[in-house]
């Protein structure tokens, strides 16, 4: 990286040197690369904002949003991209962040660090006259001390999170290699966490050649492993992270695996495991599922209301005297969770190429107990393609087939 000089702020600025010598570290393409920024220009213009400031931190599940439009990997901090309507964009860094995260990859090559980002932020937008400022990332992502300059500057700041998840919603092909790749790579770890499932092993142990797997593939630090579990066939209604407590045979086990493979796609999947007999109400949470799933699987097509798919799920379980324990799912992409969610209340249309995280958790009425599963799937032109080819059922442990998921 070689620095330019000190700009203002006393913010150093580099560049990686020639831009057709670049190169492409993310599996994307030159095409696939101007087509994000193509649409998120278009999107701009239509907003009439003079720039979007895309938000990232290491917080797993938030640093996407800087990988779709950047390439850049956040390992440790936080970091901006600031795309203006016209000009070319930047990465803004914390000065403390020099070291941290491989400068060469990005494909955004105008690279800042600053002692406040906020303030250089607000100084650039300034010196630009720049009135309207979108923002992805203001209510969960920015960091205070940034809000709070960029609070005070000359800049109407615009939320701008449903409006960018849209645009990115529907995937290229090149997206949905990305997500493929990551599904074979959850696959494999879940293979080997049915080969580790045993009683007597702690929930952590079961989970540790999985989450190996994943590491190997890929995934590295993005990944979000937590389980719901029980005794007596039976799962407590929430989530922790797999610990110390030893499991026994007729206890229930709900790995819920989320990890986004090497070019930093998300895809989501789980499984029920229990080495004996479900509860009487587990069992009928159970016997309410394929029904549900395939509902919802058929109505993920382009053109159809997004609430329409979370209804068809919901209406099968309550005719059988159970809730959701929250909505059924979501978008997602390089950003763990992305708009639109799928709810009751959701507004969205599907489009072909969308890719969705289902995940209908159902509770009992008191509270006490849940079943849940997770898939991952593609919005098709007709109906919704399951990602991960494995049987719904209560596993046991190792399964005859399982290296052809």
């Amino acid at each position: 990286m070689t620095l330019a000089g000190e700009g203002n702020q006393s913010a150093s600025r580099g560049s990686a040197g020639n831009q057709a010598a670049l190169q492409d570290w993310s599996g994307m393409s030159p095409v696939e690369i101007q087509r994000r920024f193509r649409n998120i220009r278009e999107s701009l213009a239509k907003a009439q904002l003079d720039a979007l400031l895309v938000c990232g931190s290491q917080y797993s599940g938030f640093e996407g949003a800087i990988r779709y439009v950047s390439g850049f990997e956040i390992v440790h901090r936080h970091v901006y991209s600031l795309i203006p309507l016209d000009g070319e964009p930047c990465l803004v860094f914390p000065v403390e962040a020099r070291w941290i995260g491989d400068k060469k990859k990005p494909w955004i090559r105008e690279h800042v660090w600053a002692p406040i980002p906020g303030k250089w932020i607000c100084d650039h937008a300034a010196a630009r006259n720049w009135r309207r400022l979108g923002v992805h990332g203001m209510a969960h992502v920015m960091a205070v001390r940034d809000y709070a300059e960029l609070s005070g500057g000359p800049c109407e700041l615009v939320g701008f999170d449903a409006e960018f998840d849209l645009l990115r919603a529907v995937k290229s092909e090149d997206e949905i290699r990305a997500v493929r790749r990551s599904i074979a790579i959850l696959m494999e770890g879940f293979r080997v966490l049915l080969e580790a499932y045993q009683p007597g092993r702690t929930e952590a142990e079961i989970m540790a050649p999985a989450v190996e797997k994943f590491f190997a593939g890929g995934a590295g630090p993005r990944m979000m492993n937590i389980v719901l579990s029980g005794t007596c066939g039976e799962a407590e209604a929430h989530f922790k992270v797999p610990g110390e407590r030893r499991v026994n045979r007729d206890d229930l086990l709900l790995y819920s695996l989320e990890i986004a493979g090497p070019e930093g796609y998300w895809v989501e999947f789980s499984r029920a495991i229990c080495g004996a007999s479900l509860s009487t109400r587990t069992q009928r949470m159970a016997d309410c599922y394929p029904d549900a799933m395939e509902a919802a699987r058929r109505l993920m097509r382009d053109g159809e209301p997004v609430a329409n798919v979370h209804r068809a799920s919901a209406e099968i379980f309550a005719r059988n005297g159970f809730a959701l324990g929250h909505l059924s799912g979501h978008s997602i992409g390089t950003t763990m969770i992305e708009h639109p969610a799928i709810g009751e209340k959701s507004t969205a249309i599907l489009r072909e190429n969308m890719v969705l995280s289902f995940h209908p958790q159902v509770v009992d009425d008191k509270g006490e107990a849940c079943l849940y599963t997770q898939d991952t799937y593609r919005v098709g032109q007709s109906e919704g393609e399951c990602l991960a080819r494995v049987p719904w059922k209560i596993f046991a442990g190792p399964e005859p087939g399982a290296e052809n998921w």
